[in-house]
């Protein structure tokens, strides 16, 4: 969870949200296919419902002041990942600080698999 203070008050921003927030942006982006479970929590998640969530595959580190942002993707076949990739970071990081005012550093994005 993210708090930071205000001139009215205390904000908290729930990492769930930002998951959720960054989900929507990564997967409206033209060749992504899906999101990949990573971690052991979500991957036995995954296992057990055999549902699609939007906040799979999302790492979020950070503070009040930056975050840094991991992804786990799946494109589409016979698209340029670099393109894909930049296509990312830049809706990412212009979303997050759209919605929250919070500056995100960096934005890692691991390719772990290509569907046809």
């Amino acid at each position: 969870m993210i708090a930071y203070e205000t001139r009215t008050g205390t904000i908290h921003i729930s990492s769930g949200y930002l998951s959720k927030l960054i989900g929507q942006a990564v997967t409206s982006c033209f060749g992504v296919v899906g999101m990949v479970p990573n971690g052991g929590r979500q991957r036995l998640f995954h296992l057990l419902s055999r549902k699609q969530t939007i906040d799979q595959g999302i790492r979020v580190k950070g503070d009040a002041d930056a975050i840094t942002v991991e992804l786990h993707i799946v494109v589409a076949y016979g698209m340029n990942i670099n393109a894909i990739a930049k296509s990312i970071v830049h809706k990412v990081k212009y979303t997050v600080g759209e919605a929250t005012g919070i500056r995100v550093e960096k934005v890692t994005v691991k390719v772990d698999g290509i569907e046809a």
